[in-house]
């Protein structure tokens, strides 16, 4: 469900803020055109996640799929989006413009798998973060258990040289 929002009001009471309005009012503009494809993003797990993307009309050799270290790049192209048959269109509601949407993984995710089930591109994210990298909990040794244990030295010392003169 998308929002409007109207500047109009800022405009009549604000002197001075032209451009910072302005501003806003093409943020809001570009949001509405680069809201295409629509997609949801699902957890469906500890570590798993989900990519849903409504791509209707797009087949597999259309969709290009890219993960360049923590971006995931889909990207949809359609050679002949008016159709082979000759047929005009009298009103075109399927969208079968090019797109491309960029999506910032976090850390330690990486692309398991993509399909294309009728008309939904579903693309597979899990994250595995290294062993080395997950909290570890440290044991809290006891006085007891320090005192039964011999201390040892760690470095030797030298005894002192002379020092020539």
């Amino acid at each position: 469900m998308a929002t409007r929002l109207d500047f109009a009001p800022l405009f009549r009471s604000s002197i001075g803020f032209d451009r910072m309005l302005d501003a806003l009012e093409a943020a809001r503009r570009v949001e509405t055109l680069d809201n295409w494809p629509p997609y949801d993003i699902v957890k469906t797990g500890e570590d798993d996640y989900r990519i849903d993307m409504a791509v209707a009309g797009f087949a597999e050799d259309d969709l290009t799929l890219t993960q360049d270290k923590n971006m995931l790049i889909v990207s949809g192209h359609k050679e002949t989006p008016d159709g082979d048959d000759g047929a005009s269109y009298l009103y075109r509601g399927i969208a079968g413009r090019s797109f491309e949407r960029r999506f910032e993984l976090a850390d330690h995710v990486r692309v398991e798998g993509a399909t294309l089930s009728n008309g939904l591109l579903t693309v597979q994210l899990k994250r595995e973060v290294p062993e080395e990298l997950k909290p570890r909990r440290i044991e809290i040794a006891s006085p007891a258990a320090v005192e039964g244990h011999e201390t040892k030295q760690i470095e030797t010392t030298r005894e002192s040289e002379p020092v020539a003169a």
